[in-house]
């Protein structure tokens, strides 16, 4: 059974309800067989890194991550090959582990992320490309890794709006992480990319006051498994809109026309606590 709307609402205000015995031992079941992949996947990766091929290890463990979080992920559209800029949807740390499966992608991040433990080391597994919000000097250098990264995963994403919502709303994209599509690497095309939880999105989103910790242990001990469908839209050229703020703008355009188809009504604006 889902959570309760009022458990929900306890763990978003930051005061979660304890855990049951069984909840417990799903929680557990699912960090023992995270780890487990971890000690599996990560030593051929660095094997692939050490002889400079290629590695499909991230994607693989990240696929196999979601499963063991309880996604079950849909893919619908088709994903370019390769030089594809993703811009998606932001509702939960499950977006990661769903589109970088799906995909084999790498992320555009803060650079905050890169300190963070556990966290900024498996950003820097899957290629991460880190963004300084004001190292205006270090476009360049910021461009050359998100070459590097599209070199190795063919695809970077970037989730724009900076921060989760509940799945039925989107913030306003922001632009600084867009800011190494000016101007755009040669052969670089756009596509957004539609994150939809469906009848759960509220119930997985992050969103509240609820901290990262609290979160991940309410989705880990979650029972059952719940659907994610993963939507690549019709790209284009980033030349053919001037600057990254009509980029933006275009892809939110493509996504909420996909969001609203989704869930069959208009989206009405997000007024609740969102994560930083």
């Amino acid at each position: 059974m889902p959570i309760s709307p009022q458990a929900r609402a306890a763990a978003a205000a930051g005061t979660p309800p304890p855990l049951s015995w069984l909840a417990f031992l799903r929680l557990w079941t699912r960090i023992v067989l995270l780890a487990l992949m971890l000690g599996i996947t990560v030593p051929p990766h660095y094997l692939w890194r050490i002889l400079h091929i290629s590695s499909p290890w991230p994607r693989y463990y990240l696929a196999t991550a979601a499963r063991i979080c309880g996604a079950r992920v849909k893919v619908k559209g088709t994903a370019l090959r390769r030089d594809a800029f993703y811009i998606a949807n932001h509702v939960s740390w499950i977006d990661i582990l769903a589109i970088a499966g799906a995909s084999g992608t790498a992320f555009v991040a803060k650079a905050e992320i890169r300190d963070a433990p556990v966290v900024g080391w498996l950003a820097t597994l899957n290629r991460t490309v880190f963004v300084e919000r004001e190292d205006r000097l270090g476009v360049a250098e910021q461009i050359n890794r998100l070459r590097d990264a599209l070199a190795e995963t063919w695809s970077v994403t970037v989730f724009p709006e900076g921060t989760t919502t509940d799945g039925r709303s989107l913030f306003p994209f922001k632009t600084p992480m867009l800011k190494v599509l000016e101007p755009p690497p040669p052969g670089v095309l756009v596509q957004p990319v539609l994150l939809d939880y469906g009848a759960v999105s509220e119930e997985i989103a992050w969103i509240g006051e609820e901290s990262g910790k609290d979160n991940a242990v309410r989705l880990l001990a979650r029972p059952g498994t719940f659907r994610v469908t993963v939507t690549f839209l019709e790209p284009f050229h980033p030349r053919d809109f001037t600057g990254r703020k009509a980029i933006a703008a275009e892809s939110r355009r493509r996504i909420e026309d996909a969001l609203v188809a989704a869930i069959g009504r208009p989206l009405v604006p997000f007024t609740g606590h969102a994560q930083p």
